[in-house]
C-alpha cells in the first residue's frame, strides 16, 4: 500500500503544477475575443498565452523566387516590351511573343526566351527566333534564324538584369530610393 501512495503522490503533484498555470475559471467578456480562431491564436501567441512548434507537421512546397524579385525575368520583359507577348509563364521558365514585323515588311518574327537558371550568367537565358515568310497566296514557311540577333538580344537581357541586381542591392543596403545608372554602365 505504500508503494502505491509514494506513485500517487508525485503524480499529484505534478498535475497540480501542470494544471496550476491553466486556470479553473475565468470570466470573460466576448466582446474582446476575436470570433475568428487564426485571430484568437495569434492574439493569444501574442499576449504570451499560447506556443507553436514552428513548422512541425506542416508540408512546404519548396522554395520559390516570385517573378517581381527575379532581376533576369525583369530585364526580359522590360526588353522585350516592344513586341506583343503570345505566353509567359514564370514557372515554366519561358517567355514567347506573338508574330510581330517590324515597318510594312510581310516577313514576321517571333522571340522565345528560356530560362535555364535564375543566376546572371552567359548561359542563364536562351533566345530562341523564328522568321515567318508568307507569299501572296499566304502560303507560310516558318524557319529558325540563329545569327547575330539572338546574342544581342541575350546579352541586353543579361546586361539589364544586371543593373536591376545592382540596383536592387543598393536599396536594400540603404534602405532609400535606387540610384539610377549611366547609359553606358
Amino acid at each position: 500500500m505504500k508503494l502505491y501512495y509514494k506513485k500517487l503522490l508525485p503524480t499529484i503533484l505534478l498535475c497540480l503544477l501542470l494544471l496550476n498555470s491553466c486556470g479553473i475559471y475565468k470570466k470573460t467578456d466576448a466582446r474582446k475575443i476575436p470570433t475568428n480562431a487564426n485571430e484568437r491564436v495569434k492574439k493569444n501567441i501574442e499576449e504570451g498565452r499560447g506556443f507553436r512548434l514552428g513548422k512541425l507537421g506542416k508540408k512546404s512546397g519548396g522554395d520559390f523566387q516570385f517573378a517581381t524579385s527575379n532581376p533576369l525575368w525583369r530585364a526580359a520583359l522590360k526588353k522585350l516590351d516592344f513586341a506583343p507577348l503570345n505566353n509567359v509563364d514564370y514557372a515554366g521558365g519561358i517567355i514567347v511573343t506573338d508574330w510581330f514585323s517590324e515597318g510594312g515588311s510581310s516577313d514576321q518574327i517571333k522571340i522565345t526566351v528560356r530560362f535555364l537558371t535564375n543566376e546572371i550568367r552567359s548561359d542563364a537565358v536562351d533566345i530562341i527566333i523564328h522568321k515567318k515568310i508568307c507569299d501572296n497566296l499566304n502560303n507560310c514557311k516558318v524557319n529558325k534564324i540563329e545569327n547575330t540577333l539572338n546574342n544581342k538580344i541575350k546579352f541586353s537581357i543579361l546586361k539589364k538584369a544586371a543593373q536591376i541586381q545592382k540596383t536592387d542591392l543598393a536599396k536594400k543596403r540603404d534602405g532609400s530610393e535606387p540610384v539610377t545608372l549611366p547609359k553606358n554602365f
